[in-house]
C-alpha cells in the first residue's frame, strides 16, 4: 500500500481549511485518512501562524516511507522536525495569543460636560422627596398584605381538591384488577 502525506480539505466556500494526513494513495481527497498529523489554515494572517504540525508523527511516518504531496513537502520542509521557520513559527503563536482584541472600557467612552441630559434632571426631581411619595408608600403596603391573605385560601382550597381526585383514582384501578 503506497501512503501519502496529503492534505484534506476541510471549511466552507471562500474559506478553505486543510488537514495534514497520512493516506492511501488510492482514497479520494476527502476520504478516511490513516492519521491526522497537522492543520494548515491559509486564511490566518500571520504567515508562520497557518501550520501547526505534530512532527514526532511526520518523522515516523517518513521512515516508514511515506510520501508527501509538494505541498505538504514545503510546509514540512519549513515548519516539520528540522524545519527553517520554526522560530518565527512559534513567534507568530505567541503573538496570536497576545493579540485577541478586548471591549474598550467602559471609561473610554467619552464624556459630556454640557448641560445635564433628560435622565439627570429626571434622576434629580425623584431624589427629593414630596409628599405623594410619602404617602403612596404606605398604601402599597396595606394593599399588599389582603392580597397575600387572598393567596392564603385559595391554596388551601386546591390541596382538598388533590386529596379527592386522589381516592377516585384508587376506586378506578381496584375496578379494573377486580375484573
Amino acid at each position: 500500500m503506497a501512503v501519502r502525506i496529503r492534505l484534506k480539505r476541510l471549511g466552507r466556500t471562500h474559506r478553505p481549511f486543510y488537514r495534514v494526513c497520512t493516506m492511501d494513495s488510492r482514497t479520494p481527497r476527502n476520504g478516511k485518512a490513516i492519521e491526522e498529523l497537522g492543520f494548515y489554515d491559509p486564511m490566518v494572517k500571520e504567515k508562520d501562524a497557518r501550520v501547526r504540525l505534530n512532527n514526532e508523527r511526520i518523522a515516523y511516518w517518513l521512515s516508514v516511507g511515506a510520501k508527501p504531496t509538494e505541498k505538504v513537502q514545503v510546509l514540512i520542509n519549513k515548519y516539520g522536525p528540522e524545519g527553517t521557520h520554526l522560530e518565527a513559527q512559534t513567534e507568530a503563536f505567541e503573538r496570536l495569543k497576545t493579540n485577541k482584541p478586548t471591549a474598550p472600557p467602559p471609561e473610554a467612552l467619552p464624556e459630556l460636560d454640557s448641560e445635564p441630559t433628560v435622565e439627570e434632571s429626571a434622576t434629580d426631581e425623584s431624589a427629593e422627596p414630596t409628599d405623594d411619595a410619602v404617602v403612596d408608600t404606605p398604601a402599597t403596603e396595606e394593599e399588599a398584605a389582603p392580597a397575600e391573605e387572598e393567596a392564603a385560601p385559595a391554596e388551601e382550597e386546591a390541596a382538598p381538591a388533590e386529596e379527592e381526585a386522589a381516592p377516585a383514582e384508587e376506586e378506578a384501578s381496584d375496578e379494573e384488577s377486580d375484573d
